[in-house]
């Protein structure tokens, strides 16, 4: 056997494995400060959104630099993961700034489209949250204005062949924007 080769396996293998578990520890701040900051905008605490905003794009440059020395991190469900809840916080906080939909960039690249769209998919959750909210303290022109972003996304969404994961996100979504019709109609209801 070729002890060399054997031994740059082995040391291959180790370094991959102390990145793997540095990322993992990224992601898991990274995805824990991303639902803190949703929580935080449900609350409608932004000072306390945009600072765990930013100890999530932290961690995510700690698992980019990572990333530089072992490549194969970016594929990491871990990573992914993290990422795709940032993305919806991130564009819950944009819509709450009354912001466009647009893409969201992580040192300067565009997150993949998978990993966004299946934040943008949980984002129409966050946004159906919202709406209760709305509901109620009676703001019936927040509600609609709301389902009407709801709507433009699914929109959006349904022009794609989403299979698998995806697939199941935006089932999810258009479950959220079913609710978010029901509770547009019971509100309107009432008020007539």
């Amino acid at each position: 056997m070729d002890e060399r080769f054997f031994d740059s396996l082995k040391k291959a293998a180790s370094e991959y494995q102390s990145a793997r578990q540095e990322v993992i520890r990224a992601a898991d701040d990274t995805r824990n400060a991303s639902k803190r900051a949703i929580f935080a905008m449900h609350r409608d605490d932004l000072v306390k959104a945009d600072e765990l905003l930013a100890a999530a794009v932290e961690g995510l440059a700690r698992i980019g630099a990572t990333a530089q020395t072992v490549p194969q991190m970016l594929d990491e469900g871990s990573y992914r993961s993290a990422l795709e809840e940032y993305v919806e916080a991130r564009l819950y906080r944009d819509y709450l700034e009354n912001k466009p939909v647009t893409r969201v960039e992580i040192a300067g690249a565009a997150v993949p489209y998978d990993v966004y769209l299946g934040g943008l998919s949980d984002l129409v959750g966050e946004l159906q949250r919202r709406q209760v909210k709305l509901a109620t303290a009676g703001d019936l022109d927040g509600i609609k204005a709301i389902r009407d972003t709801m709507e433009e996304i699914i929109g959006v969404m349904l022009e794609m062949d989403l299979t698998g994961y995806l697939r199941n996100k935006f089932d999810q979504a258009k479950n959220s924007f079913r609710r978010a019709e029901e509770v547009l109609y019971e509100l309107s209801v009432r008020r007539s």
